[in-house]
């Protein structure tokens, strides 16, 4: 286990190293947006909600993104749909699925699609930030 003081050392670093990389979150659900916000805050990760898909794709933020946070199963285009549309365009961002209706299929695409993580809500927020900065590492 890291110190208190050594955990905030670190989170500070690698804010430092991670700026200017903005991590994206897409989901439909309010308050799961609003809660992963504040969490990727608290540890020096900047971040921008949208609440569908469309929304992102609209903002133009998908070129500053550097990780993606996504829902699966959202109104209009799915997760998995965003995906797709982001790689057909050769956008491809490290992406985070979040679900609470996943199942082995819908994983084994999202992961085979390049995705690089998929975690079924609940999730531990830990394993969550893990994966976060393994994605901004890259």
């Amino acid at each position: 286990m890291i110190a208190p003081s050594s955990a905030r050392r670190y989170f500070a670093t690698m804010a430092i190293q991670t700026k200017a990389k903005l991590v994206a979150i897409v989901d439909d659900d309010e308050l799961m947006r609003s809660a992963l916000q504040g969490m990727l805050k608290s540890v020096g990760f900047p971040s921008q909600a949208f609440a569908s898909a469309e929304e992102f794709l609209k903002s133009g933020q998908h070129q500053q993104t550097a990780c993606l946070i996504a829902d699966i199963r959202m109104p209009g285009m799915s997760g998995l749909e965003l995906q797709a549309k982001l790689n057909a365009e050769h956008c491809r961002i490290p992406t985070i699925f979040i679900t609470a209706h996943g199942d082995t299929k819908m994983r084994m695409q999202a992961l085979r699609a390049g995705a690089v993580e998929f975690l079924a809500k609940p999730f531990d927020d830990e394993v969550l930030l893990e994966s976060v900065r393994a994605a901004l590492e890259n």
